[in-house]
């Protein structure tokens, strides 16, 4: 009798802290189990927060005291926020706009770029969030690189034409003059015609990379990009000038490869290098080495160095090299036939990259020119292409 009481109260007693038992049972599922309800958008807030995240747009939201209340990523693409530190021009015209409540615009040029970073012109509209609490003011960046571009192009482009054709279309008139003196000498003839065509040669040559060096300062948008080998860009390079080297008994040294990929147009990184290839054998003497190595930094940016053992560029004219048609050395320039846009080409070229180009120069030792490229992971693009909601930097007072 004891024992069938002890099983009853037993079964009882099960009867009674099921429910309970059910409940723990169920939270241990939902425990284990990711309740996917949870990530999903339900209200008008988040809806809001996560457009402002998404934006092209840059948006920040400053408070009187200049602290960032919030940003979203496209406000630091444009390097109107950094470390959570509003861009010191903006914060000269927020305070202007906290004064008088009246909307301002300002034009942001960025100059020191880092290497990865494209945008180099922005307008910033400033305006206060609301004008019932004007402890706040609003910040509304768009990135007018190209427009800037676009419009720089056009204008140098006009400028550049006039001014440096006058010499080689004012040359082949005078050749032709001279052609015409005594046309039936057959040496008179061919020495003047050779140097008709030598000059038609530079024209079309000044022309071709005119052209060029006004769509990579934004008359035309860059072509889309893909990921390339830089290890495959330095050898065609180098292919490209193998000849020319051969020919003034100069050795191409190439160091290691590196196996990394860098985001960008084959055409125009190719034509980059190549142009500090050719340069370097241009102004180094003959039979001495030019160098071209590559090798990564960090995790996040690839060098390429070009050097060679030449005369070197005096100081005073280091800053200027990248300037259009600037030749330190006009008369190599005249011999080798150069147009003084090469290393401008170089320039512009890198900048649409994200990246960077940097000079290096002793006189009487040599010059090393080197190239920052933001290396391409796959990765991160798989990463890039999946959407992000990252949390505003503060929360604002209520």
């Amino acid at each position: 009798m004891t024992y069938l009481l002890t099983f009853l109260m037993g079964v009882l007693a099960c009867w009674i802290v099921r429910p309970r038992l059910q409940q723990l049972w169920g939270r241990f599922q939902r425990a284990r189990t990711p309740d996917t309800d949870a990530n999903q958008v339900t209200t008008i807030s988040q809806v809001l927060h996560l457009s402002a995240q998404g934006a092209p747009m840059g948006l920040v939201v400053v408070d009187r005291a200049g602290d960032v209340i919030l940003s979203n990523p496209a406000a630091h693409d444009m390097a109107l926020v950094h470390d959570r530190t509003l861009n010191a021009q903006v914060w000269e015209v927020v305070q202007q706009v906290q004064v008088d409540k009246e909307e301002r615009r300002a034009d942001v040029a960025i100059h020191k770029r880092r290497t990865g970073q494209r945008v180099t012109q922005v307008q910033a509209l400033v305006k206060p969030l609301t004008l019932n609490d004007d402890r706040f003011v609003l910040v509304c960046g768009t990135d007018e690189s190209e427009s800037v571009r676009m419009e720089a192009a056009r204008r140098d482009f006009v400028a550049n034409v006039s001014h440096e054709l006058k010499t080689p279309v004012g040359g082949i008139g005078l050749l032709a003059e001279a052609l015409l003196q005594d046309p039936e000498d057959p040496e008179h003839v061919r020495y003047f015609g050779q140097r008709v065509r030598k000059e038609a040669q530079r024209i079309a040559d000044m022309v071709n990379e005119l052209i060029a060096l006004s769509k990579l300062q934004g008359a035309e948008r860059l072509p889309s990009m893909q990921p390339l080998l830089v290890d495959e860009l330095v050898a065609e390079a180098i292919a490209r000038n193998q000849l020319a080297a051969d020919s003034s008994g100069i050795e191409l040294i190439t160091g290691e490869t590196t196996g990394v990929e860098v985001l960008g147009d084959h055409s125009l990184l190719v034509t980059a290098l190549s142009n500090l290839v050719s340069n370097a054998i241009n102004y180094s003497p003959e039979a001495t080495p030019v160098s071209i190595s590559q090798k990564v930094v960090g995790e996040d940016v690839v060098l390429i160095q070009v050097t060679d053992r030449g005369v070197g560029i005096a100081p005073e004219y280091q800053k200027r090299v990248f300037e259009r048609f600037f030749r330190v050395d006009k008369a190599r320039s005249r011999q080798t036939g150069g147009t003084g846009l090469g290393l401008s080409i170089v320039k512009h070229a890198v900048a649409n990259h994200g990246g960077n180009i940097k000079l290096w120069s002793r006189p009487g030792t040599g010059s090393t020119f080197t190239i920052e490229l933001p290396v391409h992971s796959r990765d991160q693009a798989v990463l890039a292409d999946a959407p992000r909601t990252p949390t505003a930097e503060r929360t604002p007072p209520q």
